[in-house]
């Protein structure tokens, strides 16, 4: 058992790789053994996350996953803590699994009390309601008046710590997305206090680290059971780790450098004029482009610019568009861009050879072919490109809603990545980098501090430092993204009670890594 954590790389595998896992896994062991393996795992985690607990709330389902609980209870039981078991039963018809059925023996045997109702004094409650066995369609949860809807909505506002069993009720393993009828939503309303945790059982999911899923799971953990998987069973995706996403420091680099050692950034956007003013955002991406380690940063700004220099950061050199060497430089390109940008696309996307399309760039390409055209051009003259949109610009550049790319975030950024031949980075909790026949990977890093105005150009000056070092496309959005939500983690730690801002996390990249 190990907690899961951003320092290795691991891989995810989704329902149907975890269910042929599970099947190869039940047909060479003894009967019932994963399930006692999954609730000894889950009765010792409890206790190494709450040793002072005395009363537990095991909260079952009818399914294999209410069979890990009842395992989990037996055990909790046996070691002399106060257990309650509320337990669904076989409803509607449906049967209960063997293996769960077995479970139910066992506990009934051992003594341990049941109940029909949630106690109203515990210490610790384990989620044991709904598994990988629960398809996402909202016929599955029944009314909150039911007893399903009942526990689901106590066990999201407790105050107390949860541990989920392999995913947390409701969640889609493979998406991260939560099902659940209007009727029972209201608990994501709830003002919740208690720790949250979740023990993945056999492999991790994606939808524990994307959409909700971060949220609903908490701290996750993992026990293979003692199952390793097989070097043919391929991942659905990979949480990205630290080994994955290392960048290169100056410190490790040859004496002899000098500027053009590290590469050259131009940032085109920053519109101005006709009571437009965003030329904020192409200082951010400049500034944090610098930070980042990029040798030489240009800013040209759009519309009609009165600024010539940043006296903050007197470093940027400032160009006006047409001098720009795009050919030899990281061109990014959009970051308060407006429509002007429009005018600077064409020869951007022909000339430039390392190119971070964002925001109003990408904006402009959703809505004209030609654009588009040029756009997937690009991978056949092997020119690094990265994509930087979150859910809104994915969904005008797929043609699809905001909804729809967020109900399938990994399926969204592989479309994207595959109908632009490009790589793409879908921001957003957990975001996705995707590249053309790749295994997509998703970013266990950041917080909520990002969600504030400016962080997605810092991220964009960020990914265009890495490029100018020399990193491939897929590297350099690993890197970039997971650097700079790492800045978020470390901000605390770092500023205190300082609120994070985007021109503070553009300039303390450097300081805040070591």
């Amino acid at each position: 058992m190990q907690k899961v954590s951003s320092a290795l790389t691991l891989p995810l595998y989704g329902v149907a790789a975890t269910r042929r896992l599970e099947q190869g896994a039940a047909a060479a062991l003894a009967p019932h053994t994963l399930m006692q393996r999954a609730g000894l795992a889950a009765a010792r985690l409890s206790l190494a996350l709450a040793p002072h607990a005395q009363r537990f709330w095991v909260a079952c389902g009818p399914g294999n996953n209410g069979g890990d609980g009842l395992e989990a209870a037996i055990h909790l039981h046996q070691w002399g803590k106060t257990v309650v078991v509320t337990w669904l039963g076989a409803k509607n018809g449906r049967q209960v699994p063997a293996d769960a059925l077995a479970a139910l023996v066992r506990a009934r045997t051992a003594g341990v009390p049941f109940a029909m109702t949630a106690p109203q004094d515990y210490d610790f409650a384990i989620d044991a309601l709904l598994g990988l066995g629960a398809a996402p369609r909202p016929a599955v949860l029944p009314a909150k008046a039911d007893q399903l809807g009942q526990w689901l909505v106590l066990l999201q506002a407790s105050p107390l710590p949860v541990l989920a069993l392999d995913i947390p009720s409701g969640l889609d393993a493979d998406t991260g997305t939560v099902f659940a009828p209007e009727s029972i939503a209201a608990y994501d309303r709830s003002i919740r206090t208690g720790a949250r945790f979740c023990l993945s059982f056999l492999t991790l999911k994606p939808g524990l680290f994307t959409a909700a899923g971060r949220d609903r799971a908490g701290q996750v953990w993992w026990d293979d059971l003692g199952v390793t998987a097989p070097a043919d069973l391929a991942p659905d995706a990979w949480l990205l780790g630290q080994e994955r996403a290392s960048a290169s420091s100056r410190a490790e680099a040859a004496h002899a450098s000098h500027k053009g050692s590290f590469g050259d950034v131009a940032v085109i956007g920053g519109a101005s004029g006709a009571g437009t003013h965003m030329v904020g955002a192409a200082l951010l991406a400049g500034r944090a482009a610098l930070h980042a380690g990029a040798g030489r940063v240009f800013v040209a700004l759009l519309g009609t610019p009165d600024m010539t220099v940043d006296p903050q950061q007197p470093e940027l050199m400032f160009r006006s568009p047409a001098a720009l060497d795009l050919k030899n430089q990281v061109v990014v390109c959009g970051c308060g861009g407006g429509e002007a940008i429009r005018g600077a696309l064409p020869q951007v996307l022909s000339t430039a050879q390392a190119l971070v399309l964002d925001a109003d760039a990408l904006n402009v390409i959703s809505r004209d072919t030609q654009l588009q055209t040029q756009l997937l051009a690009r991978q056949g003259r092997s020119w690094r490109t990265v994509l930087t949109p979150h859910p809104l610009e994915a969904a005008r550049l797929l043609g699809s809603s905001t909804a729809a790319v967020q109900a399938k975030r990994l399926r969204a950024a592989q479309q994207l990545a595959a109908q632009f031949q490009c790589v793409v980075v879908l921001k957003g909790s957990g975001t996705v980098i995707a590249a053309p026949g790749s295994i997509p990977c998703i970013n266990p890093t950041g917080n909520a501090r990002l969600a504030t105005a400016g962080t997605g150009d810092v991220l964009a000056g960020m990914l265009g430092a890495t490029l100018a070092g020399g990193a491939s496309a897929l590297d350099a959005a690993c890197s970039a993204v997971f650097q700079h939500g790492r800045l978020a983690d470390h901000w605390t730690a770092r500023h205190g009670g300082l609120p994070l801002t985007a021109s503070g996390l553009a300039q303390n990249h450097q300081a805040d890594l070591q």
